[in-house]
């Protein structure tokens, strides 16, 4: 069996790697999983420095393979705000609800037109020997007011044209099927299957 840890106690996010990483092989835990484990501030410029920042002192922590992700919103009208603030646009305590309300705030006098925008996911696998990142990014448009009821932060108003809906609108499968954090995901899922065969043709 293969441990692996992924460096995240956000419940989401964690339903959106396993939905992924459906392998008898792999036994996947979370930061939650364990009583003990250090504080990472993420004070990187971009999303690759905060994952690896992540995967590379939890590895060293807990000594067994690790997964980080850094993911982010970037609006391209608003200088490409809130990018790896995403999580504490409205400060280091914000919740889901001030960050969409502060990006409505800023958005609402922006033509439609002008309110594209990316989801970006960078996850960086760290092991004894590797250090590899997986990139996905969903291109969308921003809405000035929610909806939908599922996902989390800013998916109420990150709307898919193609579709009709935002992100809140999908269900967990039609949501990973186009997702950042999924698309990020199913390239390492190729990745980390790859490794296991070679791993386990050579036990």
């Amino acid at each position: 069996m293969f441990t692996l840890i992924a460096a995240t106690t956000n419940k989401n996010k964690l339903i959106e790697i396993r939905k992924e990483l459906d392998d008898d092989r792999i036994i996947l835990k979370s930061l939650a999983d364990f009583s003990n484990y250090p504080e990472v501030i993420e004070n990187g410029t971009s999303f690759s420095e905060n994952a690896s920042q992540k995967a590379r002192i939890y590895f060293d922590y807990f000594k067994k393979p690790v997964i980080a992700d850094d993911s982010g919103l970037i609006v391209e009208a608003l200088n490409n705000e809130p990018g790896v603030y995403s999580a504490r646009y409205a400060g280091p305590n914000a919740d889901y609800s001030a960050n969409n309300k502060l990006l409505i705030e800023k958005i609402k006098n922006i033509p439609e037109e002008k309110r594209g925008a990316q989801f970006v996911c960078i996850i960086c696998f760290k092991d004894e020997n590797d250090e590899v990142f997986f990139k996905g990014v969903a291109d969308g448009i921003i809405l000035t007011e929610l909806r939908g009821k599922g996902g989390f932060g800013y998916d109420p108003l990150f709307y898919i044209p193609s579709l009709g809906k935002t992100y809140a609108q999908l269900n967990l499968k039609e949501k990973n099927a186009l997702s950042h954090r999924g698309k990020a995901l199913r390239k390492f899922e190729k990745y980390i299957r790859g490794k296991l065969n070679i791993q386990f043709s050579q036990v």
